[in-house]
């Protein structure tokens, strides 16, 4: 599904918003009393207009209908009733591989919304709710998101998509973990001050001391998410694709209804 000039606006725009309440703290003052907790509602507040505002404009500027969104619906139910079967262990998430493939399917305009949606419907599952939720549902739009835009929807098949979409989704996999850790490390001590977030000091010091937190607090969870979203990619991707693309033409989701006039 191609992205149209509102759709594009409107992805822009909350990805900018994004990369903001991501961002600022590393621009804070010392003394700006940072608290990513203040910020998140207002930054959820901001968030879920806007993915109305990405499905909305998909609709009107594709012609999509109900049974697009119901797709959505159903997509995000199945990964949000993935996530907990690996979360806790080892950062073995087997909900990445599939916003991976739904994204490639879907395009990344629907993709984002799957994926912001499908942590939020998680969150709600898991009892996960909290301040660090609408930086979650941010992340994994931009990761689901991401599988849309790679080269060759129309043309690349067989093994070497499945190559490809296994490399995003293991690189992206470590992407997605050093985001939420840049919304983590503000506001959690690291374990030595080595490594700590410190408001104030000049950006390159910070950048080198977030770089050593990754490595010693999350490298090792990154590593399992993307190892495993490489293996369920390869072993179960070839029949999902086909599955995904087959359920989005029965659904006609590029076809305009056409009415023919009765005979006599």
């Amino acid at each position: 599904m191609r992205l149209g000039p509102r759709a594009i606006a409107a992805l822009v725009l909350i990805s900018a918003i994004g990369v903001v309440a991501f961002g600022w703290p590393l621009l804070a003052d010392a003394g700006s009393g940072l608290a990513h907790s203040q910020d998140a509602p207002w930054l959820f507040a901001a968030l879920l207009p806007l993915l109305v505002g990405v499905v909305v404009a998909m609709i009107a500027d594709s012609g999509l209908d109900a049974k697009a969104v119901a797709m959505l619906g159903v997509l995000a139910a199945v990964g949000a009733a993935l996530r907990p079967l690996g979360a806790g262990t080892a950062g073995l998430e087997p909900m990445f591989f599939l916003m991976v493939l739904s994204g490639r399917v879907l395009g990344p305009g629907f993709g984002f919304v799957l994926g912001s949606v499908t942590m939020f419907a998680s969150a709600l599952l898991t009892g996960g709710v909290g301040p660090w939720m609408p930086f979650q549902m941010l992340s994994m739009g931009w990761f689901t998101m991401g599988a849309g835009l790679l080269p060759g929807p129309d043309r690349l098949r067989g093994r070497a998509e499945l190559l490809m979409l296994a490399g995003y989704g293991f690189l992206a996999a470590f992407a997605y973990g050093t985001v939420m850790n840049l919304y983590g490390w503000t506001i959690v001590p690291g374990t030595g001050s080595g490594i700590s977030y410190h408001a104030g000091d000049p950006l390159s010091e910070n950048l080198v001391r977030f770089l050593a937190y990754c490595a010693a607090t999350s490298l090792g969870w990154d590593l399992g998410r993307a190892v495993l979203t490489v293996v369920l990619t390869l072993a179960l991707g070839s029949a999902l694709l086909k599955a995904l693309r087959r359920a989005t033409r029965r659904a006609a989701f590029d076809a305009r209804g056409t009415f023919d006039a009765p005979d006599g």
